[in-house]
């Protein structure tokens, strides 16, 4: 008989850059205030890469520091999944260059993309490559450099993104905690409420379409919200149902950082209480991929993950793509 394989989270590690910018700095360049910022985002201030940073960069640093966490050499990671939407480059794959950048010379590596739900997707991916027996240490990244999509002269858009990377450990385990299950959801036909139409084969970057500013982040962001609080709750709540667990035997909601109001309806629309929804979002804005593992990685480090927790994390993001995933906390300090 076949032993049963899980994946078990073994560690975690988080990146974001030195320079911040606060709402008063973005009251220097677009018509905006930061009591405007705050009352309809929750958020306070974001990270910014540098002009020699990339996302490969973010995301090599987060994987080092969890690979220390897990105790284990990056020689021995089977496969590296980065979530992102904005690569290095177009080829080779972001999750090659961490790779190349970490060592993790035996690994096989790919990006995944997903928009804001890609750490769900990347996710999914990695648990089953250990659920088969395929691969025994897979690291799983969610990174973004946002402010590189951003269009600084949109005050709605703007105030939202900030740039970081979070990574995880997953490892096959014989234990009966770790990685339950994920559940994905997806519908194209609203894809045009939240996108970056140009830079790709539809609208390539040109001369002539450069000044349009189609290489930027295109949201409609009253849809998006209706869309987002639909999509996550729906999708957690039949998560919680297929697995057999109540609303009250979470302990945590780890939901994407994308605005204070989204996740507050989220939380009272599901029922779960205040005190057990982390947010840090005032911090870091919207990070995309990269929001839910520096969430994790943050309250693990604030000492607010206990062993055995039972932690729901729910994202969503362009596509419309969203996901949602219940994992049992294992790190001990």
């Amino acid at each position: 008989m076949n032993e049963k394989y899980i994946a078990q989270l073994t560690g975690i590690g988080s990146y974001v850059p030195e320079q911040v910018i606060t709402n008063h700095d973005l009251e220097k360049i677009v018509d905006t205030n930061d009591e405007w910022i705050q009352t309809r985002t929750g958020i306070q201030e974001r990270r910014k890469a540098s002009a020699t940073q990339s996302t490969s960069d973010l995301s090599s640093n987060a994987a080092e520091i969890a690979l220390a966490e897990a105790g284990i050499s990056a020689e021995s990671v089977d496969a590296i999944i980065v979530a992102t939407t904005t690569p290095d480059m177009n080829f080779p794959s972001t999750a090659c260059l961490v790779q190349k950048n970490i060592g993790a010379n035996r690994a096989f590596a790919y990006d995944v993309s997903a928009a804001c739900a890609g750490f769900m997707f990347a996710l999914s991916n990695a648990s089953l490559y250990i659920e088969n027996g395929m691969c025994e240490n897979v690291l799983v990244i969610g990174a973004d450099i946002m402010t590189h999509i951003t269009n600084f002269a949109d005050r709605n858009t703007c105030v939202l993104f900030g740039d970081g990377a979070g990574a995880i450990l997953l490892q096959k385990s014989t234990k009966s905690t770790g990685l339950i299950k994920t559940s994905l959801g997806s519908d194209g036909r609203y894809g045009n409420i939240l996108s970056v139409p140009g830079g790709g084969t539809r609208i390539p970057l040109t001369e002539e379409t450069l000044p349009l500013k189609k290489h930027y982040i295109d949201m409609n962001g009253s849809e998006v919200f209706k869309m987002a609080v639909r999509a996550m709750g729906s999708n957690a709540k039949e998560l919680l149902a297929d697995t057999g667990y109540g609303i009250e035997q979470v302990d945590w909601l780890i939901p994407h950082q994308a605005n204070k109001r989204i996740i507050d309806t989220l939380g009272k629309k599901m029922g779960i209480p205040k005190e057990k929804v982390f947010m840090n979002l005032q911090r870091y804005g919207n990070m995309s991929a990269a929001s839910i593992p520096v969430a994790l990685d943050e309250a693990y480090r604030s000492d607010l993950l206990k062993k055995d927790d039972l932690i729901l994390m729910v994202a969503f993001g362009g596509g419309l793509a969203w996901g949602s995933s219940l994992l049992k906390w294992t790190l001990e300090k």
